[in-house]
């Protein structure tokens, strides 16, 4: 913990009197980019407990007054940073033109999946806090869009948007580093007993499934239902 504080400097009797020093405002304002910047870095490289106001002043060399310039505590920190890491998951609508409403909702699963593989402290924040910010709110806008320009009702695509949202969230709460190794995993499946696990065994050179694979698997699943549910033979819209 670092304390800031002014020390005054003690004076003699015979010590020439000294012009007082007028005092600062406060420290200079950071850009808003860096501050984001570096609250990212924290929690990437630290998690999320380590993201508090203190900590970042500290980061920054700075002092928490400063940061309160530009948030009203550490919830509204904490979304700020959250949705800026949404951003990375933006897809331009031209790169989405082309494509099927199954292919654009598998591009848009995934990239926001990679998002999170990049950034493994995001998603558990998002678990009980609906994320609002401005790139949330239109990734939100994108997806419900395409679904509707694709023929589906509004109730269907309003559900189809948020089941995609909380299947790629779950996939992603298991992204931080495991407290087993994969060894000790490989070695859990081929030391199980086959006269009590025969089906089990009978598949452990496929166990376990490799996060990844299983994410892709399920969403091709979900899609594939969606199919099933949505209107056929519609063609989307250009906007």
């Amino acid at each position: 913990m670092v304390i800031l504080s002014h020390m005054g400097t003690s004076r003699t009797g015979t010590e020439p009197a000294e012009r007082s020093t007028p005092r600062t405002r406060g420290r200079p304002p950071l850009p808003l980019d860096r501050i984001i910047t570096t609250a990212t870095r924290i929690l990437d490289d630290e998690g999320a407990d380590a993201l508090s106001m203190r900590n970042l002043a500290q980061h920054l060399d700075s002092g928490t007054a400063t940061l309160y310039r530009h948030f009203t505590g550490r919830a509204d920190l904490v979304a700020r940073v959250v949705d800026g890491v949404l951003a990375e998951a933006h897809v331009d609508d031209e790169a989405l033109e082309d494509m099927t409403w199954q292919q654009a909702c598998e591009t848009l699963a995934h990239k926001l999946f990679d998002v999170f593989r990049r950034h493994p402290h995001v998603a558990p924040l998002l678990v009980e806090h609906m994320p609002l910010g401005p790139n949330a709110m239109a990734q939100r806008e994108q997806s419900i869009g395409l679904l509707l320009e694709s023929g589906f009702k509004p109730a269907l695509a309003a559900q189809a948007c948020a089941t995609l949202a909380r299947y790629v969230l779950g996939f992603a709460t298991q992204l931080s580093p495991p407290s087993r190794s994969t060894a000790d995993d490989d070695e859990a499946w081929r030391t199980l007993d086959p006269g009590t696990f025969p089906s089990i065994t009978s598949v452990a050179e496929h166990l376990p499934v490799p996060l990844e694979q299983e994410f892709a698997f399920g969403l091709e699943l979900i899609i594939n239902g969606l199919s099933q549910l949505a209107p056929k033979s519609v063609v989307r819209k250009r906007r």
